[in-house]
């Protein structure tokens, strides 16, 4: 489906309209913040050390610290996992910056538990160094908290603030790009938005925004794109969830409680 477009939106629709398509994208955002999964396999009792002085010293602290608090189909989440997802919230800069709640962060690394063990079953290129290089050239210039990042050696600070080395980060990121092929190849092809769609969507949701805020609407045609974008995105997220909820059926998830003894 083609749309000509003659207009150029002003910077309030643009914002109105990042708005709605960022909060269609959140769930996707959120769960594709990647952290290091089930690559530590040992879980060591909790001590205490002395306060670490460097970036090995803060990374061996971390793992004295580990325990087991999910399983997923014989994977193991571990503490640290947990710890590693709060952290990555610094290279997520357009997704809400509100604090997860403890179980929200777990359930978040159960789905991509769930959906990194549908991708080993179904192997895929990798990801090319220039491509992942790419990408976070763009993540450097796009965090507001880091105003340095435009330079190696700020850039190297931020991501060492962060608990990452600049090698641990590029491994999660290209996992990140990894999950996201691959939710795309699954349920994104074949999608078709229609006309009548566009439309319900334009007089049932935007125009009564534009009303509310006392603002002059855009002509459907010069949006209609985004729209379309704005849509197939939410079609996207419901399959996924609806995917993501027949997995943990099938399949043996289990939250450990603290104290509890595996079975």
């Amino acid at each position: 489906m083609e749309h000509k477009s003659h207009r150029t939106l002003s910077r309030a629709d643009e914002r109105r309209l990042l708005t709605l398509k960022q909060a269609s994208v959140l769930f996707i955002a959120m769960l594709c913040a990647v952290s290091c999964v089930g690559q530590t396999t040992s879980v060591v009792a909790p001590t205490l050390a002395a306060a670490p002085t460097d970036q090995s010293a803060q990374s061996a602290a971390r793992v004295a610290l580990d325990r087991v608090i999910a399983v997923v189909n014989g994977d193991l989440i571990l503490e640290s996992d947990l710890d590693e997802e709060a952290r990555m919230a610094a290279f997520q800069p357009f997704a809400d910056r509100t604090h997860a709640t403890r179980e929200q962060l777990i359930d978040r690394l159960i789905d991509r538990h769930l959906i990194l063990q549908q991708i080993r079953l179904q192997p895929q290129q990798p990801i090319a160094d220039a491509q992942l290089d790419a990408e976070l050239s763009a993540l450097r210039k796009s965090i507001p908290e880091c105003a340095a990042c435009e330079s190696d050696a700020g850039w190297q600070r931020f991501v060492e603030a962060q608990g990452f080395t600049l090698d641990e980060l590029r491994d999660r990121w290209r996992q990140r790009m990894e999950v996201l092929r691959f939710i795309e190849a699954r349920f994104r092809m074949g999608i078709r938005i229609s006309q009548v769609e566009i439309d319900a969507y334009y007089k049932k949701t935007l125009l009564p925004a534009y009303r509310e805020e006392r603002a002059k609407p855009p002509a459907e045609e010069t949006i209609a794109d985004r729209i379309q974008e704005i849509l197939l995105q939410k079609q996207v997220d419901k399959l996924l969830d609806d995917w993501l909820t027949s997995l943990r059926a099938q399949g043996s998830v289990k939250i450990v409680k603290p104290g509890e003894e595996l079975p």
